[in-house]
């Protein structure tokens, strides 16, 4: 087991607010709340000390896909982004054949029972073809409860999450069925209306898969389901903060609105998160990827973001100019609820998981800490 560890001198942001010139004890895989006699100092001087980011929403990386790779290829995926801080992540999926998304949710579950992803979401195929984005129209269905039924059970108690445009026939039986077995029932890739929007809520549903994106835009006759979305405080919203997917006054709106305990930041990553530009494939999709922004080769529509948490807490502090503390409760501790992971992972709590990223004056990261090994060491640079 390696030594004990005292990182000491950061500005250490724990659930009570920012300590400045505080100290994060580790002490084999989890945080401790006294250093033992031999434990080795490590003076983070100018340094933050913030928990491991948790990916609620993320499709791969590093040229790897979750939503098709073998287990090679989500491992990879996974490797990428604990590289750049989330030391807990979901897998999502995307529209594809019900057998074959079965199947792969089969795969997925092993790779979660061992602690290599933290679970499974479908993001399709019980989506609406109004709002498919970057989805394979003919491959999408109504959500009918028994094929739900299929995919959560194929997952073997690992399904996280399924995202379902709750207008559709079935709609509302399936996130209470959702809800019945523990899976969070997220609307998303939606046509409804506000009252529509309220029904799923009244049903159940917890999450809104990417406020903003893949939904009907706010009105002032017909608000349709942002405005049902924001102002619901059983509601958490999900945001990809990497500049194409949102502008920043619709960022401010959703913090203003919802708070920053209903935000989670995701990624929505695809294959290219990480690793650059080029075509890539995202389900049954082809994708080409230009200037770091992905797209559907046929129709143009943005498909998933190559987005790191670490690209996406900067650009929240720095240009977004959101409180350290807002950031860190939307990128750890919020999503870490959701999942019913918060007595693990999601803050620098004694007796949780020692998963956490060191980030410079400048808040680029430098160093990443994984059950109390660094994946990133700051003192290699």
């Amino acid at each position: 087991m390696a030594p004990s560890k005292v990182l000491a001198g950061a500005r250490v942001v724990l659930p009570t607010g920012t300590v400045d010139d505080g100290r994060v004890i580790v002490d084999g895989t989890r945080i401790a709340d006294t250093a033992p006699p031999d434990a080795e100092t490590l003076d983070l001087a100018g340094h933050w000390v913030v928990p491991g980011f948790v990916d609620l929403h993320n499709h791969g990386g590093g040229g790897a896909s979750f939503a098709g790779g073998s287990a090679e290829d989500i491992l990879k995926g996974v490797r990428t982004h604990l590289l750049h801080g989330t030391t807990t992540v979901v897998a999502s999926a995307v529209t594809g054949d019900l057998d074959f998304l079965a199947r792969h949710a089969g795969m997925l579950a092993e790779l979660a029972q061992q602690g290599d992803i933290a679970g499974i979401h479908f993001e399709g195929p019980f989506i609406s073809p109004c709002r498919k984005g970057a989805h394979d129209e003919e491959l999408l269905r109504d959500p009918d409860p028994a094929e739900v039924r299929k995919l959560v059970d194929a997952a073997h108690g690992h399904a996280k999450m399924m995202t379902l445009a709750t207008e559709l026939p079935g709609g509302l039986d399936s996130v209470r069925l959702l809800t019945e077995h523990g899976v969070i029932a997220a609307v998303g890739h939606t046509d409804a209306t506000y009252e529509q929007t309220l029904q799923a809520i009244d049903a159940g549903a917890t999450v809104a898969t990417h406020l903003f994106n893949a939904m009907p835009p706010l009105g002032h006759r017909a608000p349709g389901p942002i405005a049902a979305l924001l102002e619901d405080e059983r509601i958490t919203v999900e945001l990809i903060n990497d500049g194409t997917h949102l502008h920043p006054a619709a960022l401010q709106l959703a913090f203003h609105h919802a708070g920053a305990a209903r935000v989670a930041f995701i990624t929505d990553a695809m294959d290219a998160a990480g690793f650059g530009d080029g075509r890539y494939m995202l389900g049954p999709m082809e994708v080409e990827v230009a200037d770091g922004v992905a797209r559907l080769v046929e129709g143009g529509s943005i498909a998933g973001s190559t987005l790191t948490l670490d690209r996406a807490f900067k650009r929240a502090v720095t240009i977004d100019r959101l409180p350290v503390e807002d950031v860190v409760a939307a990128i750890s501790a919020n999503p870490a609820r959701l999942l019913g992971l918060a007595d693990r992972v999601g803050s620098l709590e004694p007796g949780k998981d020692a998963d956490l990223v060191v980030l410079d004056a400048d808040f680029d990261l430098v160093g990443v800490m994984r059950r109390g090994e660094w994946v990133v060491d700051p003192q290699l640079g």
